[in-house]
Parts: C-alpha cells; sequence; structure tokens
C-alpha cells in the first residue's frame, strides 16, 4: 500500500488556473483581474464560499451573512470585508443567483469567482482563498448550517492563540458538542461509518481535533496562505490534510463550538464519500510518511 501511494502521487498540488478564472465579473458585467493571496491584505475579513449547484440553499446563507456583515460594519466603520462565492463548475443558476447580491452590494463587497470546471470543495475553497483580500480568511459552507453570527466564537477563539507565530493561526468551528443528539437522528449503519471516519482521522492524521470537517473555519492570511500552497487533497477529505499540514508546520490551532443545523440538499454521498475520504486519509498519511508530498510554498498562476 505504501509502494502504491508513493508511486501514484502527484508530487505537486495543482495551483494552475485557467484564463477565465483570472478575473471577476463585476456588478457592471466587465472583467476585473483578481488579486492574490501573496500581495498585502486591503480588507478585515474575506468570507470564502465554495458553492457547487447550490442556486436553492446560497440565498438564506447569503442574507444571514450580508446583514451581519453590514451591520457590523455600521457599528464599526473601519471594519471592511469581502464574500467570495466560488462557483465550483454548477450546472444550475449559482453564479446568476450570487451576482445578483454581487449587484446588489457592489463587487467590492460581493465577489463571484466562477470555475472553468469542477475542482472539488477544497479545490473551490483554495481558489477563492488565493483571490482574497483579507487578514483573516473565513471558509462558510453555501448551506448556512452553521449560524453566522458564530463568526464571533471562531474569531475569540483564534485571539485566544496569541501570540500568533509568524502570524499563523487557525480556529476552528466544531460541531462535537452535538455529537449525541446526531446519533440519535441517524441510522446505525450512517452512524457506524462516522465513527469508523472520526477513528480513521484521530489514528493517521489529526489526534487533536474531535470535528475537522465543520466548514466554519477562520485562518489568518499567512496561515491560508502557507497551508493550502500544500494542499493536495481537493475533494471531501481536505480539511483533514489542512488540518495536518497545520499541525506538520506546528501552526496553533483552536477547536470553538458553533451553533449548527443540518440542511437538506447535501452533496455527500454517504457510503462512496465516505469510502473515498478513508482512502484518502490514508493516502495523506502515507505519502506525506514516504516523502511523495512535500510541504513547500509556491504561487497561483
Amino acid at each position: 500500500i505504501c509502494m502504491i501511494a508513493h508511486i501514484t502521487a502527484i508530487k505537486m498540488p495543482t495551483l494552475h488556473r485557467h484564463e477565465e478564472e483570472k478575473f471577476f465579473i463585476n456588478a457592471e458585467g466587465g472583467k476585473e483581474s483578481v488579486p492574490s493571496i501573496h500581495d498585502p491584505a486591503t480588507r478585515e475579513l474575506s468570507v470564502v464560499v465554495p458553492s457547487y449547484n447550490e442556486e436553492d440553499r446560497l440565498p438564506l446563507m447569503m442574507d444571514e451573512a450580508l446583514d451581519y456583515l453590514e451591520k457590523r460594519q455600521k457599528r464599526d466603520p473601519s471594519f471592511t470585508y469581502e464574500v467570495i462565492v466560488v462557483d465550483d463548475g454548477s450546472k444550475d443558476q449559482t453564479t446568476k443567483v450570487a451576482m445578483t447580491y454581487c449587484k446588489k452590494y457592489g463587487s467590492d463587497k460581493v465577489r463571484v469567482l466562477s470555475l472553468v470546471k469542477n475542482r472539488g470543495k477544497g479545490g473551490a475553497v483554495r481558489m477563492g482563498v488565493f483571490s482574497s483580500r483579507g487578514k483573516k480568511i473565513l471558509m462558510a459552507d453555501a448551506d448556512g448550517a452553521t449560524k453566522f453570527e458564530d463568526i464571533e466564537k471562531v474569531e475569540e477563539g483564534l485571539k485566544n492563540l496569541q501570540p500568533w507565530p509568524n502570524q499563523m493561526a487557525i480556529s476552528c468551528g466544531s460541531r462535537a458538542h452535538l455529537e449525541k443528539d446526531s446519533i440519535a437522528k441517524r441510522s446505525y449503519f450512517r452512524t457506524l461509518l462516522m465513527y469508523g471516519f472520526h477513528f480513521l482521522v484521530w489514528f493517521l492524521c489529526v489526534k487533536e481535533i474531535r470535528d475537522t470537517q465543520c466548514g466554519f473555519k477562520l485562518l489568518t492570511r499567512e496561515a491560508a496562505s502557507q497551508t493550502f500552497s500544500s494542499l493536495h487533497i481537493e475533494r471531501w477529505a481536505f480539511d483533514v490534510e489542512l488540518l495536518y499540514i497545520a499541525q506538520r508546520l506546528r501552526i496553533p490551532i483552536a477547536e470553538v463550538a458553533v451553533n449548527w443545523t443540518e440542511i437538506e440538499g447535501s452533496k455527500l454521498v454517504p457510503f462512496w464519500s465516505w469510502l473515498q475520504m478513508g482512502r484518502d486519509l490514508l493516502f495523506i498519511r502515507l505519502r506525506y510518511m514516504t516523502g511523495a508530498w512535500q510541504l513547500e510554498t509556491r504561487k497561483c498562476n
């Protein structure tokens, strides 16, 4: 298995951008060049929203997020933000729905990045992160399962990690405190899969974080740049590799309880997605252990 993992490994992460992905479409329909994660930050917060066929669920999340962000900016005019919706090659009207918010709030606050083809959630998040301007970068799922105001909880978690080594720190939203309630609503089969996945995460990759899969994570700009530059996994298990990389780089990580509600319409296929994630977890450990994957910082082109 070690040999297969090593031989089949793509040595470096795929950081290529298609020509069409080097621009945002602004509210007037014109093209604006995307910034780079390697540029100095010009906003306090960037919110990256990976979206694949999310025309139905995206509006609720965007309404809640933008309502919170606008009110926060009115209370504190020095607070600046941007929301980047990354359409991960959707086959529905996700981009069109996201563009209505761009037109309403302006392309300086809401930006829509449409990917040429589906990369997977991890690939979509990375493209959004690499196109962000914030000092802090929040990953937030398009389904709005986590209350957006809980950003204050993960911000507090990040603050409590100071002083940040090399300005790097990560604060993860967590649903671990809700596990007993969720088990009561799940089938025995799904519960077994969940426990199996948690064991593999603990045994192979990440021991200190109970919930690696919550899509509500806040990173400093420097931590986002370092971790996403080394990220290989682009689909469901990318969170685990992200935290595995952070641990290897000795980036401090906080885990903070957040409110969470299961929203219908998940793209996760219970058996096959878990099987793919289990394979990816094993390969994460073996490929770093055998040196097939290295921690190197490169620029997206």
